[in-house]
């Protein structure tokens, strides 16, 4: 029988992580991703893991540590937010192009400056093209359930990259939701025991980590790494069709809500897609053929679903919670956008910026920006420019 509770998101990603007992964690404290080091030194200290806990000065050393103990054969796991996970930055590629599969739990909050410490993708999306996968929850369950699935995905022999392992700070990660955990038996079971194919500390084998690579090589190890993302798409949903076996909770790529017969659709990621979803309930009660297409995996990013999804649509409002700076939309909007390019003329686009820097965003701003669709659709046009919801004057 599951084990229902009451937790929070970084409750939940830490009794995760506690389940699964990983060899190594180092970690440095930053909000809103400060508890999830806590609870874990919390469980070592009483006895509950016997994960090694490795404080450090800094996110950059947190990151580096991660490296040399994956490379070295360890199960190994990390969490940071904002400003820390841009300290990364640099380690961030040598993990993955050294295809090394840390799980790494992403507290999403808004990079400085301003000083902000509240919610928006700003940091996770500034990695996107690190060759980290990426896998975004909505609410604490989908935070726990994920954990999993990521260390799982990133351990798999066709992939063996690192996983961010996304919730939206304190949205998810400091609310208290009801849910369901898992068996820590069952969870032995269906990670099993790390067992790579080279490390470090085979006495057996001669191993190299981070060499220098000379031009000869380095553009075939690039064109190996960009495999091993698209191997990754077979493996999320792999790992999702066990999960569900095992708990009867089904993931995948994206989920589509009222997608059906859908008109107008609005394409989000994290939290906010409950916010969606309820808009979406309260506009078809009032005859509006509206839906939502939930972004769970943004690396690889799923472009074949979403395109299959948008068929028969309409007109489509892409929503982004952080700025690229590109001046032309955010980066949700560019990938859908190329993905969409020769195959879906006919759907009306529109791309947004909400939320940043954790400002709120309300049942009704979203059910706004459906209004907006539906005027795109009488219409025939689509906005020239990308535009800013719910902006003060």
């Amino acid at each position: 029988m599951a084990i229902q509770d009451r937790l929070s998101g970084n409750e939940a990603v830490s009794i995760a992580i506690k389940q699964i007992n990983p060899d190594v964690m180092p970690a440095f404290p930053i909000t809103p991703s400060t508890e999830i080091p806590q609870f874990i030194s919390q469980f070592i200290a009483n006895g509950e893991m016997d994960t090694v806990f490795v404080p450090v000065e800094s996110e950059h050393s947190a990151m580096s540590a991660c490296i040399g103990s994956q490379s070295a054969g360890g199960r190994t796991v990390t969490a940071t937010s904002s400003c820390g996970l841009a300290l990364m930055f640099e380690m961030l590629y040598v993990a993955a192009s050294n295809r090394l599969p840390i799980t790494m739990a992403v507290v999403n909050r808004a990079l400085s400056g301003p000083i902000n410490i509240n919610n928006d993708h700003s940091d996770s999306m500034g990695a996107r093209d690190s060759g980290w996968l990426q896998i975004y929850a909505e609410n604490a369950q989908e935070a726990y359930d994920n954990f999993f699935q990521c260390m799982k995905i990133g351990e798999h022999p066709s992939v063996q990259l690192p996983v961010m392992c996304c919730q939206d700070g304190f949205i998810t990660s400091h609310a208290v939701e009801r849910m369901e955990l898992i068996e820590t038996e069952k969870v032995k079971a269906f990670m099993g025991e790390y067992k790579p194919e080279h490390y470090l500390l085979n006495p057996d084998q001669t191993l190299a980590v981070g060499p220098y690579d000379i031009p000869q090589y380095y553009m075939e190890h690039k064109k190996a790494q960009a495999v091993a993302m698209e191997n990754a798409r077979a493996a999320i949903l792999e790992v999702a069709k066990e999960f569900e076996a095992m708990t009867g909770r089904k993931y995948g790529m994206i989920e589509e809500y009222c997608m059906e017969d859908a008109e107008l659709a609005m394409i989000i990621i994290g939290s906010s897609a409950g916010t969606a979803k309820e808009a979406c309930d309260e506009l078809r009660a009032a005859g509006v053929k509206a839906g939502v297409i939930k972004v769970r995996v943004f690396r690889p990013f799923p472009a074949e679903e979403i395109v299959a999804a948008l068929k028969g649509v309409k007109a489509v409002a892409i929503m982004d919670k952080t700025e690229s700076f590109s001046a032309n939309g955010g980066p949700m909007g560019a990938e859908v956008k190329a993905a969409m390019f020769g195959k879906l003329g006919d759907v009306l686009v529109t791309n947004y910026i909400y939320g940043i820097g954790g400002r709120d965003v309300k049942v009704d701003d979203l059910k706004s920006v459906y209004d907006k669709l539906a005027e795109m659709v009488k219409t025939g046009k689509s906005p020239e420019h990308y535009q800013y919801l719910a902006l003060r004057d």
